[in-house]
């Protein structure tokens, strides 16, 4: 597998495939098959036969993450799923949300305007880092609830720092104290193994433009069939109290909002194809070997430290480094412009990170360009990186 499977610049060291993914070509060319057909006959395909493509494409996702297709509805990204949950929670004042303070900025200020109008506290918790182990981020992580806690949202894996999460230990204790469990997989599907059958939460999201190769506005939403009949949707169309009910009421509400272009959706029978084919598995643990194997010369570089022992069991096709930097925007950009390489210097907080995705079409040589280009940087000894 190289680059030149994909539709990304071949000119930039493309090392950032945990924001929005990349798609290869093969994928686009199906994706660019149902947009053809959509345009071809739009009446027929949006009301008759895109539907039942479309349930062949939840047929195979649910199949891919051990799930049941009736408990799962297609979302343009995980934010707007998490955003269908904000309208849903039925809370009391004084009543919180257990997080952690390492999530990811958009569902930090969904959750705060939630809170904000219904009087409710969202809690991000803090977490030692570095990560020590499992026992010690359940240990940090515990501290925030109270009598109070009535809702448990947790990344899988997040998103400026990195780390894989032990949300299957967090979900078990969760539904021991009876909370509402929700869980963003935004970065778990195609990367990690998902099985929801097994993990049973609530509500999952999860992201198919990411690790999955689908075309960008393709995501998903499960939820837990006894939480499914009083979820209202984030619109109401012509699915709500439908003349013709299709016996699937997430389905009915959620799924068919007004008109848009559900061609991405499709491709995923596609790339189900192509991650197998791929042997997708096999490549995830070479990429994170790779990580692992690189990252002690890239702290020592940088004078830092790694945010969790260098092991599976935290690190996957991506990796963070804290940085110190007076700009991260200005290293972002001289990292582009000078020297070609797409890789995202993350602020959150107080702390900015520098994250390297590892994908399939990465190797040695792009964490080589890259390790060049920072001690480039460094010897210039300006603010924009700063090595103490």
């Amino acid at each position: 597998m190289n680059i030149n499977q994909f539709i990304l610049n071949k000119q930039i060291t493309f090392l950032n495939h945990g924001s929005f993914g990349a798609c290869p070509t093969e994928i686009f060319q199906d994706y660019q098959k149902w947009q053809l057909a959509l345009e071809t006959d739009p009446v027929q395909f949006i009301t008759k036969t895109g539907p039942k493509f479309l349930a062949d494409s939840k047929k195979r996702l649910a199949g891919f993450i051990n799930a049941n297709p009736d408990d799962l509805v297609f979302v343009p990204n995980p934010t707007h799923a998490v955003n269908i949950l904000r309208d849903n929670l039925k809370l009391n004042p004084g009543d919180e949300i257990l997080s952690t303070n390492l999530e990811y900025g958009a569902m930090d200020r969904t959750w705060d305007v939630y809170c904000s109008e219904h009087k409710t506290k969202y809690i991000r918790q803090e977490i030692s880092l570095p990560l020590i182990s499992k026992e010690k981020f359940i240990e940090d992580f515990w501290k925030g609830y109270s009598e109070k806690t009535k809702v448990i949202f947790i990344s899988e894996i997040t998103s400026t720092t990195a780390l894989k999460l032990p949300v299957y230990e967090i979900v078990k204790e969760a539904k021991k104290r009876n909370l509402i469990t929700i869980v963003d997989g935004a970065h778990s599907v195609g990367h990690i193994p998902v099985d929801l059958e097994k993990l049973d939460p609530d509500y999952y999201t999860g992201a198919c433009h990411k690790w999955m190769l689908t075309p960008k506005g393709s995501s998903f939403l499960w939820v837990k069939k006894n939480k499914q009949k009083d979820l209202s949707p984030l619109i109401v169309s012509w699915g709500y109290n439908a003349e013709y009910p299709s016996g699937n009421q997430l389905h009915d509400y959620h799924q068919f909002n007004g008109t848009r272009d559900f061609s991405a959706y499709l491709t995923l029978p596609k790339a189900i194809d192509f991650l197998i084919d791929h042997q997708y598995e096999a490549k995830a643990k070479s990429c994170s070997d790779l990580l692992i194997k690189n990252a002690p010369k890239f702290c020592e570089l940088l004078k830092t430290e790694c945010l969790a022992p260098l092991r599976d069991e935290f690190i996957g096709m991506i990796v963070s480094f804290p940085i110190q930097t007076k700009n991260p925007l200005k290293l972002k950009e001289l990292l582009f412009d000078q020297y070609a390489i797409e890789i995202p210097v993350m602020v959150h907080g107080d702390q900015v990170y520098l994250r390297i995705s590892c994908f399939w079409y990465n190797n040695q040589n792009d964490l080589d360009v890259l390790y060049a280009a920072l001690t480039d940087i460094i010897e210039q000894k300006t603010d924009v990186l700063i090595v103490t």
